[in-house]
Protein backbone atom coordinates (compact mmCIF):
# COMPACT_ATOMS: atom_id res chain seq x y z
CA UNK A 1 0.00 0.00 0.00
CA UNK A 2 1.41 3.39 -1.05
CA UNK A 3 0.53 6.01 1.59
CA UNK A 4 0.06 9.38 -0.11
CA UNK A 5 -0.24 12.95 1.19
CA UNK A 6 -1.85 15.58 -1.07
CA UNK A 7 -0.31 19.06 -0.79
CA UNK A 8 -2.08 21.78 -2.77
CA UNK A 9 -3.80 25.02 -1.74
CA UNK A 10 -6.80 24.23 -3.96
CA UNK A 11 -9.32 22.16 -2.00
CA UNK A 12 -11.12 21.13 -5.20
CA UNK A 13 -7.96 19.65 -6.70
CA UNK A 14 -7.16 17.81 -3.48
CA UNK A 15 -10.67 16.39 -3.47
CA UNK A 16 -10.37 15.29 -7.09
CA UNK A 17 -7.05 13.59 -6.42
CA UNK A 18 -8.38 11.91 -3.30
CA UNK A 19 -11.31 10.50 -5.27
CA UNK A 20 -9.00 9.29 -8.06
CA UNK A 21 -6.59 7.57 -5.69
CA UNK A 22 -9.38 6.06 -3.58
CA UNK A 23 -10.52 4.06 -6.60
CA UNK A 24 -7.02 2.67 -7.22
CA UNK A 25 -5.93 -0.50 -5.45
CA UNK A 26 -2.66 -0.25 -3.58
CA UNK A 27 -2.94 3.49 -2.86
CA UNK A 28 -4.28 5.32 0.19
CA UNK A 29 -4.53 9.04 0.87
CA UNK A 30 -3.43 9.42 4.49
CA UNK A 31 -3.51 13.21 4.71
CA UNK A 32 -3.93 16.58 3.03
CA UNK A 33 -2.20 19.95 3.31
CA UNK A 34 -2.88 23.43 1.96
CA UNK A 35 0.67 24.78 2.37
CA UNK A 36 4.23 23.52 2.48
CA UNK A 37 4.72 23.61 6.22
CA UNK A 38 1.57 21.62 6.79
CA UNK A 39 2.64 19.14 4.09
CA UNK A 40 5.88 18.37 5.93
CA UNK A 41 4.10 17.99 9.27
CA UNK A 42 1.37 15.73 7.86
CA UNK A 43 3.83 13.56 5.95
CA UNK A 44 5.97 13.01 9.05
CA UNK A 45 2.93 12.38 11.26
CA UNK A 46 1.42 9.81 8.89
CA UNK A 47 4.76 8.22 7.87
CA UNK A 48 3.76 8.82 4.25
CA UNK A 49 5.51 7.05 1.40
CA UNK A 50 4.91 9.83 -1.11
CA UNK A 51 3.75 13.45 -1.23
CA UNK A 52 2.09 14.92 -4.30
CA UNK A 53 3.37 18.48 -3.97
CA UNK A 54 2.31 21.72 -5.65
CA UNK A 55 4.99 24.41 -6.00
CA UNK A 56 3.08 27.67 -5.49
CA UNK A 57 1.37 27.55 -2.11
CA UNK A 58 0.89 30.21 0.60
CA UNK A 59 3.51 30.39 3.32
CA UNK A 60 6.17 27.78 2.61
CA UNK A 61 6.23 26.86 -1.08
CA UNK A 62 6.58 23.36 -2.43
CA UNK A 63 10.31 23.62 -3.17
CA UNK A 64 11.23 24.57 0.39
CA UNK A 65 8.78 21.99 1.73
CA UNK A 66 10.50 19.32 -0.38
CA UNK A 67 13.90 20.28 1.06
CA UNK A 68 12.63 20.14 4.63
CA UNK A 69 10.73 16.91 4.08
CA UNK A 70 13.78 15.15 2.61
CA UNK A 71 15.83 16.32 5.59
CA UNK A 72 13.25 14.93 8.03
CA UNK A 73 12.18 11.86 6.03
CA UNK A 74 14.73 10.91 3.35
CA UNK A 75 12.71 7.81 2.47
CA UNK A 76 9.56 9.79 1.63
CA UNK A 77 9.26 10.47 -2.11
CA UNK A 78 8.03 13.75 -3.58
CA UNK A 79 6.14 14.01 -6.86
CA UNK A 80 5.76 17.63 -7.99
CA UNK A 81 2.41 18.32 -9.67
CA UNK A 82 2.25 21.91 -10.90
CA UNK A 83 0.89 24.27 -13.53
CA UNK A 84 4.34 25.77 -14.03
CA UNK A 85 6.80 23.48 -15.83
CA UNK A 86 9.57 26.09 -15.90
CA UNK A 87 13.26 25.27 -16.10
CA UNK A 88 14.13 26.90 -12.77
CA UNK A 89 11.35 25.01 -11.03
CA UNK A 90 12.36 21.65 -12.51
CA UNK A 91 16.02 22.20 -11.63
CA UNK A 92 15.36 23.39 -8.07
CA UNK A 93 12.80 20.66 -7.45
CA UNK A 94 15.29 17.95 -8.40
CA UNK A 95 18.03 19.55 -6.32
CA UNK A 96 15.64 19.72 -3.38
CA UNK A 97 15.04 15.98 -3.62
CA UNK A 98 11.89 15.57 -5.70
CA UNK A 99 11.72 12.30 -7.63
CA UNK A 100 9.17 13.35 -10.23
CA UNK A 101 7.82 16.45 -11.96
CA UNK A 102 4.49 16.56 -13.82
CA UNK A 103 2.17 19.24 -15.15
CA UNK A 104 -1.41 19.44 -13.93
CA UNK A 105 -2.63 18.73 -17.44
CA UNK A 106 -1.47 15.13 -17.12
CA UNK A 107 -3.99 12.36 -17.77
CA UNK A 108 -5.26 10.47 -14.68
CA UNK A 109 -3.78 7.17 -15.88
CA UNK A 110 -0.39 8.87 -16.32
CA UNK A 111 -0.52 10.31 -12.82
CA UNK A 112 -1.33 6.93 -11.29
CA UNK A 113 1.54 5.36 -13.21
CA UNK A 114 3.85 8.16 -12.06
CA UNK A 115 2.92 7.57 -8.42
CA UNK A 116 3.83 3.90 -8.72
CA UNK A 117 7.06 4.71 -10.56
CA UNK A 118 8.24 7.28 -8.01
CA UNK A 119 7.16 5.15 -5.05
CA UNK A 120 9.26 2.31 -6.47
CA UNK A 121 12.36 4.50 -6.33
CA UNK A 122 12.55 5.59 -9.97
CA UNK A 123 12.61 9.17 -11.23
CA UNK A 124 10.08 10.58 -13.67
CA UNK A 125 9.85 13.85 -15.60
CA UNK A 126 7.13 14.96 -17.97
CA UNK A 127 8.27 15.68 -21.56
CA UNK A 128 7.92 19.42 -20.89
CA UNK A 129 9.95 19.17 -17.68
CA UNK A 130 12.67 17.17 -19.46
CA UNK A 131 12.86 19.79 -22.19
CA UNK A 132 13.02 22.58 -19.60
CA UNK A 133 15.88 20.84 -17.78
CA UNK A 134 17.85 20.39 -21.00
CA UNK A 135 17.30 24.04 -21.92
CA UNK A 136 18.55 25.05 -18.48
CA UNK A 137 21.87 23.28 -18.99
CA UNK A 138 22.25 24.41 -22.58
CA UNK A 139 21.92 28.05 -21.54
CA UNK A 140 24.01 27.78 -18.37
CA UNK A 141 27.79 27.38 -18.62
CA UNK A 142 28.76 23.88 -17.55
CA UNK A 143 30.79 23.39 -14.40
CA UNK A 144 34.53 23.18 -15.15
CA UNK A 145 35.45 19.61 -16.08
CA UNK A 146 38.22 19.58 -13.49
CA UNK A 147 35.67 20.30 -10.76
CA UNK A 148 33.44 17.58 -12.20
CA UNK A 149 36.26 15.05 -12.18
CA UNK A 150 36.97 15.83 -8.55
CA UNK A 151 33.34 15.29 -7.62
CA UNK A 152 33.16 11.99 -9.48
CA UNK A 153 36.65 10.80 -8.50
CA UNK A 154 35.36 8.28 -5.97
CA UNK A 155 33.18 6.50 -8.52
CA UNK A 156 34.39 3.43 -10.35
CA UNK A 157 34.24 3.42 -14.17
CA UNK A 158 31.18 1.16 -14.00
CA UNK A 159 29.46 3.49 -11.52
CA UNK A 160 30.10 6.47 -13.81
CA UNK A 161 28.70 4.48 -16.72
CA UNK A 162 25.57 3.62 -14.74
CA UNK A 163 25.23 7.26 -13.62
CA UNK A 164 25.32 8.47 -17.23
CA UNK A 165 22.56 6.01 -18.16
CA UNK A 166 20.43 7.10 -15.19
CA UNK A 167 20.80 10.68 -16.44
CA UNK A 168 19.77 9.47 -19.89
CA UNK A 169 16.43 8.39 -18.47
CA UNK A 170 16.92 4.63 -18.41
CA UNK A 171 15.20 2.57 -15.73
CA UNK A 172 17.05 -0.11 -13.77
CA UNK A 173 15.74 -2.73 -16.18
CA UNK A 174 16.85 -0.62 -19.14
CA UNK A 175 20.35 -0.24 -17.70
CA UNK A 176 20.42 -3.96 -16.96
CA UNK A 177 19.70 -4.77 -20.62
CA UNK A 178 22.14 -2.16 -21.93
CA UNK A 179 25.06 -3.30 -19.78
CA UNK A 180 24.16 -7.00 -19.56
CA UNK A 181 24.00 -6.85 -15.76
CA UNK A 182 21.42 -8.23 -13.37
CA UNK A 183 18.85 -5.73 -12.01
CA UNK A 184 20.23 -6.40 -8.53
CA UNK A 185 23.74 -5.44 -9.64
CA UNK A 186 22.44 -2.26 -11.27
CA UNK A 187 20.59 -1.31 -8.09
CA UNK A 188 23.76 -1.93 -6.07
CA UNK A 189 25.78 0.36 -8.36
CA UNK A 190 23.15 3.09 -8.08
CA UNK A 191 22.96 2.84 -4.29
CA UNK A 192 26.74 3.02 -3.99
CA UNK A 193 26.85 6.00 -6.34
CA UNK A 194 24.23 7.85 -4.30
CA UNK A 195 26.15 7.10 -1.12
CA UNK A 196 29.46 8.33 -2.55
CA UNK A 197 27.89 11.52 -3.92
CA UNK A 198 25.94 12.22 -0.75
CA UNK A 199 22.45 12.16 -2.24
CA UNK A 200 19.40 10.14 -1.29
CA UNK A 201 17.40 10.27 -4.49
CA UNK A 202 17.85 9.03 -8.04
CA UNK A 203 16.63 12.31 -9.53
CA UNK A 204 19.48 14.18 -7.86
CA UNK A 205 21.91 11.92 -9.70
CA UNK A 206 20.53 13.37 -12.95
CA UNK A 207 21.36 16.89 -11.80
CA UNK A 208 24.88 15.89 -10.75
CA UNK A 209 25.52 14.14 -14.08
CA UNK A 210 24.67 17.35 -15.94
CA UNK A 211 26.38 19.71 -13.48
CA UNK A 212 29.67 17.84 -13.63
CA UNK A 213 29.69 17.50 -17.40
CA UNK A 214 29.47 13.70 -17.31
CA UNK A 215 26.40 14.01 -19.56
CA UNK A 216 25.78 16.82 -22.01
CA UNK A 217 22.32 18.01 -23.11
CA UNK A 218 21.22 16.01 -26.12
CA UNK A 219 23.50 13.05 -25.39
CA UNK A 220 22.01 9.63 -24.66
Amino acid sequence: MIKVVLADDQALLRGTLRYLLSRESGMEVVGEAADGGEAVAVAVETAADLVIMDIRMPGMDGLEATRKLKESMPSCKVLILTTFELDEYVFEALRAGASGFLGKGVEPVELLAAIRTVAAGESLLSPAATKALIVRFRETPAAPWLEGRERLAELTPREREVLSLVAGGLSNDGISLRLHLSPHTVKTHINRTMSKLGVSDRAQLVVIAYETGLVRPGER
